[in-house]
């Protein structure tokens, strides 16, 4: 058994339950940055699709505005994409500041 200070352990079992909580919220981030990243995708699929109906001249005014559009989400995507990847990293060296801590707690977290 371990001689660690049991109200110690209950801080530090919290304080890994608060930055797992923290680590899930950041894959949503990541699956939101990765759903919007295939939306342009999406979109210029359909307009090569639907291209032999329409000549590129005469609805430039349409494609200029839509390629801009296109351009900013997929920076957004990735911009979300990249922060949660470095915002996980973060929360797994805290976990693993953590598990050196507590060995009581390193046993339950992987």
């Amino acid at each position: 058994m371990s001689n660690e200070d049991p109200e110690q352990s209950t801080i530090l079992f919290s304080e890994a339950q608060l930055i797992l909580a923290e680590k899930r919220t950041s894959l949503a981030v990541m699956r939101l940055g990765i759903a919007v990243l295939a939306l342009p995708i999406t979109v210029l699929s359909f307009l090569i699709v639907t291209s032999k109906y329409y000549e590129v001249l005469h609805v430039l005014h349409f494609l200029i505005p839509l390629i801009i559009l296109i351009f900013i989400l997929i920076m957004f995507g990735a911009y979300l994409v990249i922060k949660s990847i470095f915002r996980m990293r973060h929360y797994d060296n805290l976990i693993n500041k953590i598990k050196k801590q507590s060995r009581l707690i390193s046993e339950f977290i992987d």
